[in-house]
């Protein structure tokens, strides 16, 4: 009988920031790094948490400026992906997690990609799920408003991409590629609009957005990295996401060609509605 470990919700001091974080699990179990996506949080990970908890540590903390973490303003904070991914080295270091599996969806994949390259030896396996690392994943949904913005930032190319942070441009986020909608809770983008409507939170978001473009160049690192330490991993991806294409994720077996590789009927927050079959394949895969 598994021994029901209730998640406990905490908060850390990383460089002054307080990050907010989700745990569940015994302490001594083997720990999942849960990395989240644009524009959600930890909340997204609720489900799989209740899935996992009996076999698994899961530690799924909120980028500043996102969920319940610290939302410090944008002249204070470097929004950018590297300085997220320098806070998360620095949480993962402070709860000292030696080896761990590292989950990653849509955002979770450059800062986790950050960590993996500096630190192969912590990463047990990788489990991605509709996070890019190769541009054949960029799906027109997401490259006809953000290939203008990236190449010259104006009030006009800004304008679709603050179309995205509205709660129409959220619940799409949601519902596209979803084979059945009615089946998606309307928490999810209730909750993460309700962050995205801080006074001061577009600005950090579009600054993020701007950003991401600086992820490209390091797709070629992320790739040998794969090629070089070959670390067990998991693809488990939203066939009907818009924004992250099905090329996105067979592009990784070019450089990983032992990696597990299952579509889900769902899109890019394959979660909402596939949680119990994505944990399963992560307890299988952890068990081989």
């Amino acid at each position: 009988m598994k021994t029901n470990f209730k998640t406990q919700y905490k908060n850390v001091k990383i460089e002054g920031v307080n990050v907010f974080y989700r745990e569940a699990g015994a302490s001594t179990a083997t720990p999942i790094l849960l990395l989240h996506g644009f524009p959600s949080s930890s909340h997204m990970y609720r489900d799989l948490i209740s899935d996992l908890k009996g076999d698994f540590r899961l530690i799924a903390p909120d980028y500043p400026g996102f969920g319940n973490s610290d939302m410090p303003p944008l002249s204070e904070f470097g929004y950018r992906f590297d300085r997220l991914a320098e806070i998360v080295e620095k949480f993962v270091l402070t709860l000292k997690l030696e080896k761990f599996y590292l989950y990653m969806q849509d955002y979770g994949g450059p800062i986790g990609l950050r960590l993996a390259t500096k630190y192969p030896e912590r990463i047990a396996g990788l489990i991605i799920q509709n996070a890019n690392a190769y541009m054949e994943g960029v799906g027109e949904a997401l490259a006809k408003p953000v290939m203008p913005f990236w190449q010259n930032r104006t009030a006009e190319t800004e304008a679709p991409l603050r179309g995205l942070l509205t709660i129409d441009g959220t619940k799409l986020q949601y519902q596209a590629g979803s084979k059945n909608p009615e089946t998606l809770s309307p928490d999810a983008w209730t909750f993460d609009q309700l962050k995205l409507d801080r006074p001061g939170n577009t600005d950090i978001q579009l600054a993020l957005l701007f950003d991401y473009q600086n992820n490209v160049p390091l797709f070629e690192v992320w790739q040998k990295y794969f090629r070089t330490h070959s670390p067990r991993t998991l693809i488990a991806w939203g066939k009907g996401d818009p924004f992250f294409v099905e090329a996105g994720a067979r592009a990784y077996l070019r450089d990983l060609p032992k990696a597990e590789l299952h579509f889900l009927d769902a899109g890019h927050f394959a979660l909402e509605d596939h949680h119990e079959e994505i944990a399963e394949l992560i307890t299988r895969f952890a068990r081989n």
